[in-house]
């Protein structure tokens, strides 16, 4: 039996994981099993074939994923601040306006 790596979603969290099978096929169908259908995702490779990363290419994983986290934070607070203004908007929308008399 051989090591295979995959990841798969538990709880809305991506976890990597290992599993012994003699294929990946069978690996997947184990992951498929224990995690469920929807659950995988990548696929099973060999622990193997996989090499440790550099520590310039952590690095560059690292800026990546905090100009991605940057990015969703931008888009995050650009959608509230529009929903704000258009709840903004609706209030004074909604309150009622002063009549003038006329003069006679």
């Amino acid at each position: 039996m051989r090591d295979y790596i995959a990841k798969v979603r538990i709880k809305g969290h991506v976890i990597k994981t290992v599993v012994h099978a003699e294929s990946a096929t069978h690996a997947r169908l184990l992951l498929q099993y224990q995690y469920g259908l929807d659950s995988i995702v990548s696929s099973p490779v060999l622990a193997e074939t996989l090499q440790p990363k550099t520590s310039e290419q952590l690095r560059i994983d690292s800026l990546k994923a905090a100009k991605d986290r940057a990015a969703d934070a931008l888009s995050a607070e650009r959608q509230r601040q529009q929903v704000a203004k258009a709840q903004k908007t609706l209030v004074a929308a909604r309150q009622p306006k002063p009549i003038k008399p006329s003069a006679p």
